[in-house]
C-alpha cells in the first residue's frame, strides 16, 4: 500500500505545483485587463477554477498522503524531514496568499502589480526545488 500511497502523493505534487506555477502567471496578464472588462472577467473565472478544481484538491491529497507517507515510513525523527515539513508549510503559506488574492482579484481589489506577480510567481519554483533536494538527496 505504501508504494501506492506514495505514487497518489506524487501525483498530487505534481497537480498542486502546475497549478502553483500557473496562477501567479494569470495574475500577472489580470493586471493588465481593466476591471469590469471581457477579459478580467474571463480570468476571474479562470483563477477560481484553477484554484477550487485543482490547486486545493490536490494540496489536500498532497497533505493527507503526505503525513500517512511520514507515519508508516517512520520519517518524522529524520532530519531532513523536518526541512521538508518546513518549505511544505511555507508552500502552503503562498497558496493562502494566492488564495486570498484570487479573492481580491474576483472584487476587482487587486492593489498589486504585474512586477510584483512575476516575483512572487517563482517562490513557489525556489519552494519545490528546495523540497525535491531533501526528499532525493537527503542531507541531514
Amino acid at each position: 500500500m505504501y508504494e501506492w500511497i506514495k505514487a497518489l502523493h506524487v501525483i498530487a505534487v505534481i497537480s498542486w505545483m502546475a497549478g502553483m506555477l500557473y496562477l501567479p502567471r494569470l495574475f500577472v496578464y489580470h493586471c493588465d485587463a481593466p476591471p469590469g472588462s471581457p477579459q478580467s472577467e474571463t480570468f476571474k473565472v479562470m483563477e477560481r477554477r484553477l484554484l477550487k478544481a485543482i490547486i486545493n484538491p490536490a494540496m489536500a491529497v498532497t497533505w493527507l498522503a503526505g503525513i500517512w507517507l511520514i507515519w508508516k515510513g517512520g520519517w518524522i525523527s529524520s532530519g531532513w524531514m523536518h526541512g521538508k515539513l518546513a518549505l511544505v508549510i511555507a508552500l502552503s503559506a503562498v497558496h493562502g496568499f494566492f488564495s486570498r488574492w484570487v479573492k481580491d482579484f474576483a472584487a476587482d481589489r487587486n492593489t498589486r502589480s504585474a512586477k510584483f506577480y512575476r516575483i512572487i510567481n517563482e517562490v513557489p519554483t525556489v519552494l519545490m526545488i528546495g523540497i525535491v533536494i531533501l526528499v532525493i538527496v537527503k542531507p541531514f
